[in-house]
């Protein structure tokens, strides 16, 4: 198949990209190459810069027959979105609906969408959390990933695109940049690296359900064979804590690193843990890497990388 990944240059979309090329899927990405400085593009894939609301993209759609779309590319930065809403609406909304609309007109009928678990529920009532919670997002960002599952479930009904929307956990590993709330383990391990200080919001337990790189990419592949339209968590189901995370990284890096509390962060969400049962049982999908495993592999991928 001829697969667009926008966002393809960036930490979970250059991993989608590595593995539909390793299916023998042609593969497009389409990124404007604002959290990525191009490293990570595979050399197999035919690249194109730009943004996804852009009027200009067409011709992307003229020069290749672009059988499916998956659409990692996203304004991330859950904090971001609150004091730049409107450029956020802008990038996830607008930039995902003119992506839907040229599906309309170049006749293509799958499209992935890389949603939010954590956004999207807000204050868990039950955990872990079911694709069948309430819906509660605490911010713009959250917000505008919601809208387009709701523009989704439009576009299907009214033009037959089918959908498959992947709700992430909090996604970590290498290629990892700071953004997200993934991103604190990139953050942890940058500053052991470079013999600094981190710092922990609050009193530290606060939870996260931290899935690696790596399965979340899988998911991705699984998402290609289904021929229906629903929406799925991508999740380990388990919750880790903040002081937790930190020891268990302190306990891979084999270091002595120091962490510090400090003030917590105004409406931080407090707990969130995904069910990823409907994802194991109709996608065939099981995550195969836990939170140790990950964060070692993450860990050295750094050291290897030499960041900064």
């Amino acid at each position: 198949m001829n697969i667009l990944v926008t966002g393809g240059a960036g930490f979970i979309g250059s991993k989608i990209c590595d593995v539909y090329l390793k299916k023998g899927h042609n593969v497009i990405i389409l990124d404007n190459m604002s959290n990525s400085s191009g490293e990570f593009i595979n050399n197999d894939c035919k690249f194109y810069k730009n943004d996804i609301y852009s009027d200009d993209i067409e011709y992307i759609f003229k020069e290749n027959k672009i059988d499916v779309i998956n659409h990692q590319a996203a304004q991330i930065d859950l904090r971001d979105s609150i004091f730049n809403p409107v450029k956020d609406l802008r990038i996830n909304v607008e930039g995902s609906l003119n992506l839907l609309q040229l599906s309309v007109k170049y006749n293509i009928k799958k499209f992935i969408f890389a949603s939010s678990g954590g956004a999207a529920y807000g204050e868990q009532l039950q955990f872990p959390a079911s694709e069948s919670h309430r819906i509660q997002p605490l911010s713009p960002y959250g917000i505008s990933k919601i809208t387009i599952e709701k523009y989704l479930f439009f576009f299907k009904s009214y033009y037959n695109i089918d959908y498959i929307i992947l709700r992430y956990a909090n996604v970590y590993g290498e290629r990892q940049g700071n953004s997200g709330e993934g991103g604190v383990v990139s953050v942890f391990m940058k500053n052991i690296i470079n013999n600094k200080t981190s710092f922990i919001n609050g009193d530290g337990t606060n939870t996260r359900d931290y899935v690696y790189v790596r399965d979340v990419a899988d998911a991705n592949l699984k998402a290609l064979k289904y021929t229906e339209s629903d929406v799925f968590n991508v999740s380990t189901g388990s919750e880790t804590s903040t002081n937790l995370l930190a020891k268990h990284i302190i306990k891979v890096t084999e270091t002595k690193s120091e962490f510090v509390h400090r003030e917590s962060v105004k409406g931080e969400q407090k707990r969130s843990c995904l069910d990823n049962s409907k994802a194991k049982r109709i996608l065939d999908w099981i995550p195969q890497y836990n939170l140790e495993d990950g964060l070692k592999i993450t860990y050295d991928w750094f050291k290897s990388y030499n960041v900064k």
